[in-house]
């Protein structure tokens, strides 16, 4: 696992100048350190019909599920117009659902020191599988 969240940062900058932004002009990349170590990334993707477009969390997200991955151990947010750019409340609930409530979040610029807190923090209370019946253990 990488100790430096510098790399996170690094990654998400990257994916962030391949956004899909032709509406908002608002270029976010995520950087997501995957339980085994690989870094999974996505930008926001937009489309003219604006609720179907898709942040750049849960793009990351999906990346790391196709990879076979399904617990975060760190996030990094870039935005290219905000020097910290928090994740959506529908990506905290995301990030809630592969990510401990003690999983750090790195929010800034590559080289940059950056802003530090965790999902926990940023989504207090999250709605969790286990107030699903089962316990969330999914249904057949």
């Amino acid at each position: 696992m990488p100790a430096d969240p510098q790399e996170l940062l690094e990654a998400a900058e990257r994916v962030m100048r391949r956004a899909h932004v032709p509406y908002s002009r608002f270029p976010v990349g995520a950087a997501l350190l995957g339980g085994a170590g690989a870094i999974h990334v996505g930008a926001n993707v937009e489309n003219a019909a604006y609720p179907q477009s898709q942040c750049a969390e849960a793009s990351a997200i999906g990346a790391m599920v196709a990879a076979g991955e399904t617990r975060i151990a760190a996030v990094a947010v870039v935005a290219e117009r905000v020097e910290h750019c928090p994740p959506c409340g529908g990506c905290r609930q995301r990030l809630a659902e592969f990510a401990a409530p003690d999983t750090p979040v790195y929010l800034g610029r590559p080289g940059a020191v950056p802003r530090v807190t965790t999902v926990g923090e940023l989504l207090p209370l999250a709605f969790s599988a286990d107030a699903l019946p089962g316990g969330g253990a999914g249904a057949e």
